[in-house]
């Protein structure tokens, strides 16, 4: 019998736990791999001798190896045995260093003020590794590493060959692709010729504020809705309007008896940020019929309406009758990871021309490299599974979290899309207590943040689910329970 492989040598089984056996074989292995014990071309036992050791079915260590295959953290070599893959770049290393625009200096101040905390501090948080509850950031064990450097190596070798100027909307082939999942996805009929490739949500809406003309106007934001967003649209010129957000989404009604002329709605009907909502059918139409008689133009954020996990996901705004008012905005970075650096702005027939110049003569073109490597995993099938494999990951996590905050004894959470929402009592200060847990590792986001100045802000916090770690779910969940027991 092959000597177990040093790192593996320890495993021991917990037969009594909710976890197959399977899957606390694959997790030890991937533990080893990430802290780097077990280092790429290590071989790994043979599924004979690892189930000799550990006293289990050979099939038993099968299915935990192919579960890392299919993850591509390990590949077959034949006769040379089960290995570990080149060292995946976890999408929490990939990141690349931001640089603040001193333009938006001034509206970053009045947006601390309006919190009365440090909460850009918070949403600028850039850790090595994705925290344990945090948002925005993907299921990092998720993502294909191995498999999306083996596309962006080939990617960059192909981009070698074209020296010409590249298409201010991106890549034909990948607008071509992106336009079918479109269509199958969010059913959203629309030609590549509507769709410019960008470099992230924030470019395209860049993008479509300076085509629109929008300075010194009113835009309809939601309430509670994504602090940055607020930020970026006033450093733009523009007068963002809170409008509330209830079970239904954001209330038109309201919208219209407090701004009736704004120039447009800055929405996320999908998946509402923070709370997770769909906007209603009668919401929709509502919205639509503002946009069609007032002029006005509705720029639909896509936030992650791809990873629904209970159903499936309502249609695009801009995929129904009237829709030639919405802008629909998406981005990459949610659904693969921030490193990718890649979004897409679909555009209405009347205002794809002057898109399309600001795009000639303003906007940064994405890396060509990058566009034939997302190109290639759509057309490939991999993104569809990707998706798949995102939703049933995050379904479980979400599910445990649950499970572990009733055995806990915290108080009742509610879902909120790829969250869970953790009420506090009025008047609890939730910004303090994301502070104390990021100093305790854990990345909560506190609610009020994402509340408008002068309106009812709410108390709680924003647990993340893609990132929990079924075995340290309930150690993070005793911590926090036991800062809110410190808490004010």
């Amino acid at each position: 019998m092959t000597a177990p492989t040093a790192p593996l040598a320890g495993l021991t089984l917990d037969r009594q736990s909710t976890r197959t056996l399977s899957e606390q074989i694959a997790g030890h292995i991937e533990s080893a791999i990430r802290s780097g014990a077990l280092p790429e071309g290590s071989r790994l036992p043979s599924w004979r001798d690892l189930a000799t050791q550990l006293g289990v079915a050979r099939g038993t260590v099968r299915a935990a190896y192919d579960r890392l295959i299919d993850r591509d953290l390990l590949y077959t070599a034949g006769a040379a045995g089960t290995r570990i893959a080149s060292p995946p770049e976890w999408p929490g290393r990939m990141g690349q260093a931001e640089t603040t625009n001193p333009s938006t200096s001034a509206a970053a101040s009045r947006l601390e003020d309006e919190t009365g905390y440090g909460s850009l501090a918070l949403f600028r948080q850039r850790d090595t590794r994705p925290l344990s509850f945090q948002m925005g950031v993907p299921a990092h064990d998720v993502f294909p590493a191995t498999l999306w450097a083996r596309l962006h190596r080939q990617a960059v070798q192909a981009s070698a060959l074209n020296t010409g100027v590249m298409d201010p909307r991106g890549l034909p082939e990948l607008r071509t692709a992106l336009a079918s999942h479109l269509a199958l996805a969010r059913g959203l009929d629309c030609s590549p010729d509507q769709i410019l490739i960008t470099t992230g949500f924030r470019s395209g809406l860049a993008m479509v504020l300076r085509a629109i003309d929008c300075a010194g106007k009113q835009a309809w934001v939601e309430d509670p809705g994504f602090p940055i967003t607020r930020m970026a649209l006033e450093s733009a010129g523009v007068h963002p309007v809170p409008i509330a957000v209830d079970d239904e989404g954001l209330d038109v009604a309201q919208g219209q008896a407090t701004a009736p002329g704004a120039a447009f709605a800055l929405v996320t009907p999908g998946q509402q940020a923070p709370m997770g909502v769909s906007l209603s059918a009668a919401r929709r139409r509502a919205l639509l019929h503002w946009a069609r008689l007032s002029n006005g133009w509705i720029i639909e954020d896509d936030y992650l309406a791809e990873l629904h996990l209970d159903g499936r996901s309502p249609p695009a705004l801009a995929s129904g009758e009237h829709a030639d008012r919405v802008i629909h905005i998406g981005t990459f970075s949610k659904t693969l990871a921030p490193m990718v650096g890649l979004g897409f702005v679909v555009a209405p027939p009347s205002l794809l021309k002057r898109l399309t110049e600001t795009a000639w003569w303003l906007a940064t073109p994405p890396n060509n490299a990058v566009q034939i490597a997302v190109m290639r995993f759509m057309r490939e099938g991999h993104y569809f599974r990707h998706l798949r494999r995102t939703r049933e990951a995050c379904t479980q996590r979400r599910d445990l979290l649950h499970q572990t905050l009733r055995h806990c004894r915290a108080p009742v959470a509610h879902d909120a899309g790829l969250s869970v929402i953790l009420p506090l009592p009025s008047g609890y200060d939730d910004a303090r207590l994301a502070q104390q847990a990021r100093a305790a590792s854990l990345g909560i986001t506190p609610l009020s943040a994402w509340c408008a100045k002068g309106s009812r802000a709410r108390s709680g916090v924003l647990l993340g689910v893609a990132n929990i770690r079924p075995e340290q779910v309930e150690a993070d969940c005793q911590t926090l329970l036991s800062l809110m027991g410190t808490g004010p």
